[in-house]
């Protein structure tokens, strides 16, 4: 089984994604994690992240594992943990002129595919429904206002101890949001086939429960 889950910034796609895999013996495939581990390693080798010939070459240096833990799911870059770091403001302002680039996309979609070739699956990202998984059984498109994707990151944030200012948070959201929607190389749009699914007002639980509902409705 293939289930996509798409949306913006912050919708909360990683969090309902990983739920889910647990919940139905799913391996979880965080794409975005995989742009920001790349955005990583252009930044700690002083490339500027739209120097495409650079980051070019720095790809077949990048390797990129996940392993599971008590606390989650971890994310290594060339064998070293880079959960937390990945997270951190300087490269959310930098991942989506890394994840803009046709053959930064290309080369991840290839490892995803590889992946989810060998496994029943959930991979959430932007273009999974459209790029990736194609034929994915189930699609959804996860979205929720501006404000409301900020106010969960800031929270998330504050939990990580990362200091954050919430009113530049939300416009680096919505600049996001644009620089997302209207990139050449994969940009986020609903899949023809997607079910789009608003979760602003619906407390986690709610989001998955739904999505649950709708896996075992297209295995029947």
């Amino acid at each position: 089984m293939q289930i996509a889950i798409d949306g913006p910034a912050s919708s909360g796609k990683s969090t309902i994604s990983k739920k889910i895999a647990n919940m139905r013996g799913l391996l979880y495939l965080d794409t975005g994690a995989m742009y920001r581990v790349v955005t990583l390693a252009a930044l700690q080798h002083k490339i500027d992240p739209s120097d495409e010939e650079s980051v070019k070459q720095l790809l077949s240096q990048i390797k990129i594992h996940f392993e599971t833990s008590d606390n989650g799911q971890l994310v290594f870059l060339n064998g070293e943990n880079v959960t937390d770091t990945i997270r951190g403001n300087q490269v959310t302002n930098n991942v989506s002129a890394i994840a803009a680039q046709k053959l930064v996309r290309e080369e991840m979609v290839k490892r995803q595919r590889d992946i989810a070739a060998n496994h029943s699956i959930i991979m959430d990202g932007r273009d999974i429904g459209t790029v990736v998984l194609p034929d994915a059984d189930l699609k959804v498109f996860l979205i929720a206002t501006a404000e409301e994707r900020a106010n969960r990151r800031f929270k998330e944030n504050q939990l990580r101890g990362i200091e954050t200012d919430y009113r530049q948070l939300l416009e680096e959201i919505k600049h996001r949001d644009y620089l997302d929607s209207t990139r050449k190389e994969s940009p986020l749009k609903k899949a023809d086939d997607a079910i789009e699914l608003d979760s602003t007002p619906l407390t986690i639980d709610q989001v998955v429960d739904t999505i649950v509902k709708w896996i075992d409705e297209s295995n029947n």
